[in-house]
Parts: structure tokens; sequence; C-alpha cells
């Protein structure tokens, strides 16, 4: 784990002592009324660095994640996590799939 966060990414600005994980700390950064319609590319500049803990091993940067991101705009925090959730199981962010890693084959 890199010691170059912005923020430590286990203490109360970062993910609250292990308590939020990936999807709830990127949420956080975001005001559903006043941050929408969003620029995705602003966002990232503006938080790109900041650290998200994928779970109790894992942290990468948000811009990691954001890297599978297709959008330049969400209308909606609704679009945002759905984008983000699909960038995350696209990038391989998350272990647990709902239908498995390749539903056709795998299952959960």
């Amino acid at each position: 784990m890199s010691n170059d966060w912005p923020v430590d990414p286990d203490g109360e600005e970062g993910s609250e002592g292990m308590r939020k994980f990936d999807m709830r700390i990127i949420a956080d950064k975001v005001d559903e009324e006043e941050d929408f319609p969003m620029d995705v590319a602003e966002f990232v500049d503006e938080y790109g660095d900041y650290p998200i803990r994928i779970n109790h091993e894992r942290v990468v940067a948000l811009s990691e994640i954001f890297d599978y991101v297709d959008a330049e705009e969400f209308e909606t925090i609704l679009e945002m996590h759905k984008a983000v959730g699909a960038a995350m199981r696209e990038g391989d962010f998350w272990k647990y799939h709902p239908h498995g890693k390749d539903p056709e084959k795998v299952h959960a």
C-alpha cells in the first residue's frame, strides 16, 4: 500500500477506520442535489488520487476505478452508481460477482 495517499485510507477522512468501502467512499464525495449533472473528468481531476479501500486487503486510487468508466457525464447519482459498479466488476476490483465472473460458466 502506498504511503503517498492524500488521506489515510483507514482514517476518518478515508474509509472511516475501515467501516466504509469502495462505492460508499466514492458516493460520499458527491452531493446528489448540487453535483449533478456531473462532469466525470472534473470529478477524477479533483479526487483521482483519493484512496478507495476495496476490501480489508486492497486500496486503490479512485482514478484506477474510473479508468473503466466510459461516460463523460452522469445525469444522476443513480447513473453514477451503475457506471462505477460496472467499472468495478470490469476492472476485477470486486471478488464477488452476483452471477459469477462469467455468468455463462461460473456461478457465484
